[in-house]
């Protein structure tokens, strides 16, 4: 089990501190909203109406032995970086940040912040992604330039191995993966000589353009 505190309880700060209750972890919420944090009380180890931007309250919280905080205040660039700083004070060994903006994705990286997500951007890119391709079942931002992809296998790979298809020299892409169709097996590192079958689910991890490239090559 591990500590987390997660400051800001909006959409996102919410679904994030339930879900990681809900995986059996020990999770603080605090939110300045006592409407939020009232919503939360019971789906979580403990909520507290606290304003994470005054040092002095985050002092007293004692959160400084949480293994991850996590800050999903949004709206107020000013207020996510005082956040940030008043939790790097405490020594807090990891600390994630949400951006909402590419000037807020600079200052936090300034700041050191190595993990910043960006919900909004993620998801329109995931649902551009999606609507592009319509054998692609799922899209994940892996880092700046590569994505990690699940796609139904294309008409054009059934029946081929791997080794014939030869998706990294072709195309740049790595198969991380083959699930069966009915999801009840993965195949993690498979094998040169792995046949692709009709209803495979393939997980690539790749360059966004060699993704692209491979998604122009199956559609011909």
């Amino acid at each position: 089990m591990k500590q987390f505190l997660i400051v800001g309880l909006g959409n996102f700060g919410f679904h994030l501190a339930t879900h990681l209750y809900g995986k059996g972890h020990d999770v603080m919420a605090i939110d300045k909203s006592p409407v939020l944090v009232q919503s939360i009380k019971d789906l979580v180890t403990q909520a507290v109406i606290a304003d994470a931007t005054d040092a002095a309250t985050i002092r007293e919280l004692g959160v400084k032995n949480v293994d991850t905080a996590v800050v999903g205040i949004g709206s107020v660039l000013g207020d996510s970086i005082l956040a940030v700083l008043n939790l790097q004070e405490l020594g807090i060994p990891h600390i994630v940040a949400k951006a909402i903006s590419d000037p807020h994705k600079k200052v936090l990286a300034k700041l050191g912040i190595q993990d910043i997500i960006f919900p909004e951007k993620d998801t329109a890119l995931s649902m551009a992604k999606k609507l592009d391709n319509p054998n692609l079942i799922d899209y994940l931002p892996f880092m700046d330039g590569y994505g990690i992809i699940e796609i139904a296998v294309p008409e054009k790979f059934m029946g081929k191995s791997l080794k014939q298809i030869n998706m990294t020299n072709t195309y740049g892409v790595q198969v991380i993966a083959i699930k069966d169709p009915d999801a009840k097996h993965t195949r993690f590192t498979p094998q040169a000589d792995d046949i692709l079958n009709p209803g495979d689910i393939l997980i690539l991890l790749g360059s966004e353009k060699g993704l692209d490239t491979l998604k122009i090559a199956t559609e011909k």
